[in-house]
Parts: C-alpha cells; sequence; structure tokens
C-alpha cells in the first residue's frame, strides 16, 4: 500500500506537468499577447514603423505599400497553423476642421479633407491621421484583427462593422472609432458623425484608449479605403491604389530563439537549411512570410519574442524539475516499502528456495508484484494528474477561463505508465537482490 501510494502521488504529479508542458506554449503566447505581435511585416523600400511599448521607434512608410489581396498567401506558408492573429494597417494623413450647424453643416459634425488642398489655406485646421484597420474579420478559420491583436486597448462603446451601413445621418455610412485624445479635442462623442473627404461619411460607435499615438487618430475599417480621402496629394486617384496597405502586425506560435535560430538560412547546407526552415522560429516564419508576399520585408518584434521565449524556458525547467524530484521521491519510497515487504517475508523466501525454487523465479514474483502495482497506481495517478493539471490551467492562465473541467490526453496514459514502472522496478532492484543474497538455511534456523 505504501509503494502504491508513492507511485500514486509520483505519477499524479508527472501527468500534471506533462499535461501543462504539452500546451504552456500556446498558453504562454496567449497570456503575453498583452505585448502585441511579434512579428511585423512592411514594404521592403520603407522604413520599420516599430511600436514598442506604445512608443513609434521608427518613422512610418513614406509612400510604399503591400496589397491586402496578398495576405491569403500566409495561409500557404509551412507555418500557417502557427499564426493566431494577423492586423493590417493603412496610413493616411490630412487636415481636420469644423462643419456644425453653426456653418451650414446638418449635423454636429467634423471634416477631414487631403493635406495640400487649397480650399484648407484659409480655415483652421490641424493634421489628424486616419487608420483603416481588420475589425473581427474573418480569415480562413481565424476572426482577427487590431482588437485581438491589441487586447490593452480599452474601448468606450464598440468595434465598427466591416461594412458601410445606413446610419441616422445618412445611407452607406461607415462606423468608425476616434482616439481619446482626438474625440477630447473636438468634443465629439459616441453617435455623432464625421465627413472624411467628399464621398465617406463615418458614425462614431467607439472611443478607445490605447496609452500610445493611436489615441490621436481615426480608426476606421479596412474595407472602406477606397471611400476615404479620395483625392492623393499627387492628384492619383484612390482607385488606382484600392485596398493598399502599410503594414501587417502578425502573432505567430514560436519556439523560443537559440544560436541555430539567428543563422543566415542562406548561409546553411541544404539539410541544414531544412531543419531550420522546419522550426517554428519566429525568424524562419518572418523568412516563409518574405517568400510568399512580393515586395515585403518581415521581422521579428524581439522584446514580445524574447519574453515568450524566456519566460517558457523558464516555466519549462521548473516543472521538469519538479517531475524529476516526484519519480524520484517516490522511487526512494517504493524501495523503502519493498525493503519491509522482503523483510516481513524472508522466511517465505527461505522455504521457496529450500523447496527448490530458483533465484530468477523468485525475482519474478517480486517484479510482477511490482509491476502490476505499477500499472494500477499509474492508471489512476494520471487520472487524477490530469485533472490536476485542468484545475492548475484553470487558475494559471486566465486565459483557461476559469473552468476546471479535466481534459484527458490518451497520449500520456502510455508515457505516465511507463515511467510507473520504471520508478517501481528501480525502487524495487536493491531489495529484491538483497533477498536474493539469503541463505535459505540460515533464514529457516532463525525463523525456527
Amino acid at each position: 500500500m505504501l509503494a502504491g501510494i508513492a507511485i500514486l502521488l509520483g505519477t499524479t504529479a508527472v501527468t500534471a506537468m506533462l499535461a501543462i508542458a504539452t500546451t504552456i506554449g500556446d498558453r504562454i503566447h496567449k497570456e503575453l499577447a498583452v505585448y502585441g505581435a511579434n512579428i511585423v511585416v512592411y514594404p521592403k523600400t520603407d522604413l520599420l514603423d516599430v511600436k514598442i511599448g506604445g512608443v513609434d521607434v521608427k518613422p512610418s512608410t513614406g509612400g510604399s505599400y503591400l496589397k491586402e489581396s496578398d495576405l491569403a498567401k500566409l495561409k500557404t506558408i509551412f507555418w500557417a497553423n502557427n499564426i493566431t492573429g494577423i492586423s493590417p494597417e493603412f496610413h493616411r494623413a490630412g487636415k481636420i476642421f469644423v462643419v456644425d450647424g453653426a456653418t451650414g453643416g446638418p449635423f454636429n459634425s467634423r471634416a477631414i479633407w487631403r493635406e495640400n488642398d487649397p480650399v484648407m489655406a484659409s480655415l483652421q485646421t490641424f493634421p489628424v491621421t486616419a487608420v483603416g484597420y481588420w475589425f473581427d474579420h474573418r480569415f480562413g478559420s481565424l476572426v482577427t484583427g487590431a482588437p485581438q491583436l491589441h487586447p490593452w486597448w480599452r474601448l468606450e462603446g464598440r468595434w465598427p462593422v466591416e461594412h458601410p451601413i445606413d446610419s441616422k445621418h445618412v445611407e452607406g455610412a461607415q462606423e468608425i472609432v476616434l482616439g481619446s485624445t482626438l474625440a477630447k479635442r473636438l468634443g465629439m462623442h459616441i453617435g455623432d458623425w464625421i465627413n472624411m473627404g467628399t464621398e465617406f461619411e463615418g458614425d462614431i460607435v467607439g472611443i478607445v484608449n490605447t496609452g500610445d499615438a493611436t489615441e490621436q487618430q481615426i480608426l476606421y475599417p479596412l474595407d472602406a479605403d477606397e471611400q476615404v480621402m479620395p483625392i492623393e496629394p499627387d492628384g492619383k486617384h484612390i482607385d488606382e491604389v484600392q485596398r493598399d496597405i502599410s503594414r501587417v502586425e502578425v502573432s505567430a506560435r514560436t519556439k523560443p530563439e537559440d544560436a541555430f535560430a539567428r543563422k543566415d538560412p542562406d548561409s546553411l547546407s541544404p539539410q541544414q537549411r531544412e531543419i531550420w526552415y522546419c522550426r517554428p522560429y519566429a525568424n524562419s516564419i518572418a523568412y516563409q512570410i518574405r517568400e510568399v508576399i512580393p515586395g515585403a520585408e518581415a521581422g521579428q518584434v524581439r522584446r514580445v519574442e524574447q519574453s515568450e521565449g524566456n519566460v517558457l524556458n523558464r516555466i519549462s525547467g521548473l516543472m521538469w524539475l519538479v517531475s524529476a524530484a516526484a519519480l524520484l521521491a517516490a522511487g526512494f519510497a517504493v524501495s523503502a516499502a519493498m525493503a519491509t515487504a522482503v523483510l516481513e517475508r524472508r522466511g517465505e523466501i527461505g522455504l521457496m528456495r529450500s523447496l527448490g525454487a530458483s533465484k530468477s523465479a523468485i525475482a519474478v514474483l517480486f517484479y510482477a508484484e511490482s509491476g502490476l502495482l505499477a500499472i494500477f497506481a499509474g492508471s489512476l495517478g494520471y487520472l487524477i494528474g490530469s485533472g490536476l493539471a485542468a484545475w492548475l490551467g484553470a487558475r494559471i492562465f486566465s486565459g483557461d477561463g476559469g473552468s476546471a473541467e479535466a481534459v484527458l490526453n490518451p497520449v500520456l496514459l502510455p508515457v505516465v505508465v511507463a515511467l510507473a514502472l520504471v520508478v517501481a522496478i528501480a525502487g524495487s532492484t536493491p531489495s529484491i537482490r538483497s533477498a536474493l543474497r539469503m541463505d535459505p538455511s540460515a533464514v529457516l534456523r532463525a525463523d525456527a
């Protein structure tokens, strides 16, 4: 019984650690999603506009764009299933001025025009940036967009729908969200209306607080791009550049970076390059993105990627240490229990030996007992450990929603039972060897 309890406790701990370890990469990725995307894609001819901690560290794009239609090619890369979120952006600069009821406008509204319009010269204006995003956009099996890749944004109201709607102000309007700083500066609220250019009207359905420059911007659905500010500063019509995107943020499950991940794939041998290519490093996923999207450059956001890798390595190391300690303790407990059992049954061992039983037959008897005990206790430990893993996951990882429903991973059952057998056999061997060294005549005389 003592040996069985030791094996049960050891396999329970190991099962819980292994069950968590098999999903910890995804769970850590979800937990650290508050850092934002870990890969950024941008036009190769432009500089990268990277936001780290909400601060722009490089200038935004200067006029080169990617095509939204090319994003579908992300589904064809080797690690397509590791991509958990995509958020394309399209930046447009303009000037804003008041058009309210006092100046002829029918509603409390503001209008945005292109930057170099001569009509604007006589009006009091200030620059503003409108940024097109995806909002709850269907991309294959994903529902993704800016809200999913920026979970730290705090929204008052709701996100816009992605297609023009009939609003209370005008037919075919588009819903938009204002940054909190811009909304305060304009004195506008949810339910107000903005005219963007000459063809686009937007209903304000939300005010967003982001803690960065986005608070001074207008956020609109990317599919309204053909309507926003229809005349470019250089006179080119928007129809020629419809559904362009300035950059794309990508969130992907990745393997922590090591020395091999930092190697240049073009300098590796074909065999080594294939190994590098088929590992889910952020660098290899970015490399595959560059292969499929024309004119694109992609790179990892190192602060996000290295944070995930560091946390994952430390937690994984701790779990392996706990598992090894649990198995070692179980092995010692089994050894002690079997030593007691051998001592109590030495008379039986001596009698069997005197009646002609071989050492191997006696060893098989004890090993069979230990093996059956390990199978029973290991199977029970697997069931209890699976429940413990679900309970721990629900309380440690917020993304699990707090449910302690046990999820059984059948792959772990043979692994756990095999470990239980190893512990039982290893713990029993010293005691069995000492039993086989007993002199049967001495044992029987001592018992007599």
